[in-house]
């Protein structure tokens, strides 16, 4: 079974033995980053079409992708960026399937590196029904690391429909819930919240 499994947080919690912690914004007050004139005009023209058309494809396509790809160019392109790709952990715990995004501190781009430090779940509308999946990601990419002999401390999770944003954060087996939902446009916050979860801890960036 895939990541989609997991369409509930208590099944992915009772799955992996993991405790949670809902509302308390983990995110410290983080400077919003000007965006680039072309994100600027890249959002403006596809915006409104993602709006429009509704889907979850277009919102990906035409804002949650655009908006990546600014991290990376902010990071001087120091990190990877995945779209769609198959991200099979372990087959047995149900940890297989494709990751919407998924940000790496490595800056190979062929094939996934570790260490993965953010997910990022697309949804076409309520957030709240990604949750579950965006753990069972996040989970994956802590035990990726691992076998990688890579671990980072913190891991970082976000479901997003392009035009909200919320935030998710794991430590060993304690998920944190930010229940606040963080809108876009303005683009400076989310570019910023963003940017914080690759450097914090991994300072070379």
């Amino acid at each position: 079974m895939p990541y989609s499994q997991f369409t509930t947080i208590t099944k992915v919690k009772e799955a992996f033995n993991l405790t949670t912690v809902e509302g308390i914004r983990f995110l410290p007050e983080i400077a919003p980053i000007q965006p680039s004139i072309s994100l600027v005009a890249t959002l403006e023209e596809t915006l409104p079409l993602a709006v429009a058309t509704g889907s979850e494809k277009a919102r990906s396509e035409l804002i949650i992708s655009p908006v990546l790809v600014e991290v990376r160019r902010i990071l001087n392109r120091q990190i990877s960026l995945f779209s769609g790709e198959d991200f099979n952990v372990d087959e047995s715990l149900g940890l297989n399937g494709r990751c919407d995004f998924l940000i790496s501190c490595s800056t190979e781009q062929l094939a996934i590196e570790a260490p993965a430090i953010i997910i990022v779940e697309a949804k076409q509308a309520d957030l709240k029904t990604g949750i579950g999946q965006c753990v069972a990601e996040m989970v994956a990419a802590q035990k990726f690391n691992e076998a990688k002999q890579k671990p980072l401390p913190t891991l970082y999770g976000c479901v997003t429909n392009g035009l909200q944003w919320q935030f998710l954060q794991l430590i060993g087996n304690e998920v944190t819930i930010d229940l606040n939902i963080y809108s876009l446009p303005p683009v400076e916050q989310i570019l910023g919240f963003l940017v914080w979860m690759v450097r914090f801890d991994n300072r070379d960036f």
